[in-house]
């Protein structure tokens, strides 16, 4: 009996550790790739960098408040690189206008463009609280 509990208990223990591996291998993997270069010899990573760098300057206090407001529902875990991609997709846009400050739209458009489907009912709900009405933005929940 004693033996059989054991068994189980290392049998358990095994599948734990190889469900976190492979977790852990998958996050690392998905990381690689996203550093590998491309066509045009940038890897996704880079081109993120080169965007929020080139825009930079263009960044208030005041619209720093307002991307970090809206990457709240992330698990804290994963706001940084969210962060970092969102903040690189509005850096794109940025330039793409060649615009000559941030500003609110851009910081949503660039946040609806960046981020997976299903998190824009968070967004939708962040805008709702600061009273931003998210019609002029829905074409872009739509792409």
């Amino acid at each position: 009996m004693g033996n059989d509990i054991f068994m189980w208990f290392i049998f358990l223990w095994s599948v734990f550790i190889f469900v976190l591996i492979a977790i852990g291998g998958y996050f690392m993997f998905r990381k690689f790739l996203k550093k590998m270069p491309k066509e045009d010899g940038k890897s996704i990573l880079d081109w993120q960098d080169y965007y929020i760098n080139e825009t930079l300057h263009l960044w208030t206090d005041d619209q720093k408040k307002f991307l970090n407001e809206l990457v709240e529902p992330v698990p804290e875990i994963f706001r940084d690189v969210a962060k970092g991609k969102i903040a690189g997709k509005i850096g794109e846009l940025a330039l793409e206008e060649k615009a000559g400050e941030m500003h609110e739209e851009l910081i949503i458009k660039g946040y609806i463009l960046a981020t997976p489907k299903r998190d824009h009912k968070f967004l939708r709900k962040k805008l709702a609280e600061k009273n931003i009405d998210a019609e002029p933005y829905e074409a872009y929940f739509n792409q």
